[in-house]
């Protein structure tokens, strides 16, 4: 049985959001969904702003930067683990996970379909001494029927938005977004589309990386949580 990591933001309103708390958190579960303890935060999930703001940050993250730090509350008592970026450019970008003291905890890297190896969007997930775990974005069998279907998709676009009826345009599908990460024959983690929800089979993968992995993935996502302007 695998662990479950899930993404989230509070629920709140603004009067009863208490100021400078943090609202995007992960949850950790045992997967059953069963068991007698419910999924629990593990990490609340913030982006680290440059001397520049949140307009210097927006910038950098066009070209794939992204800086996180991880705290164990809300109100950044405690830093589980941190999120820095090695490099971004040419549509490949190689981030650093490290742990509270600054040790390494893993090194993740993205490279951006037809811009790296590729013709989907690839990524490698490394834990110090260990092996390379290499996950593509999607199937080939479901990106061929998602491009065919492009044309139709559009045109119910376009006709949704003349009609003006509201929510025809989630008539729209989205690319495929599953993916399974491969090590030595092995499938240690794999990120599910439904309920965006990222599964770690190998007992041995710390659930920092794990943490940091969703964080990243949800910031590549349309209306990603760390691309906001406040």
């Amino acid at each position: 049985m695998s662990n479950v990591l899930t993404m989230r933001s509070a629920r709140v309103r603004a009067d009863d959001q208490a100021p400078g708390t943090v609202t995007d958190m992960v949850d950790f579960s045992d997967g059953s969904g069963t068991g007698p303890v419910p999924p629990r935060v593990v990490a609340y999930v913030e982006r680290e702003l440059p001397p520049g703001g949140i307009p210097a940050y927006r910038a950098a993250r066009g070209s794939g930067a992204r800086s996180f730090a991880l705290w164990a509350d809300e109100h950044r008592r405690e830093r589980v683990a941190t999120v820095v970026t090695l490099s971004a450019t040419g549509g490949v970008a190689t981030f650093q996970v490290l742990g509270a003291h600054g040790e390494l905890i893993g090194t993740i890297v993205r490279e951006k379909a037809l811009r790296g190896r590729g013709l989907r969007t690839r990524w490698t997930v490394t834990q110090p001494g260990g092996p390379e775990a290499v996950g593509f974005k999607g199937r080939i069998l479901w990106w061929c029927v998602w491009w065919l279907c492009l044309p139709l998709m559009a045109l119910v676009l376009v006709f949704s938005v003349l009609d003006g009826t509201p929510g025809n345009e989630g008539g729209v599908a989205r690319g495929p977004r599953r993916i399974r990460w491969r090590a030595q024959g092995q499938l240690p983690v794999e990120f599910r589309s439904g309920g965006d929800k990222l599964h770690l089979h190998s007992p041995a993968l710390d659930w920092r990386l794990g943490a940091a992995l969703i964080a990243l993935l949800r910031s590549f996502m349309p209306g990603s949580w760390d691309g906001r302007k406040k």
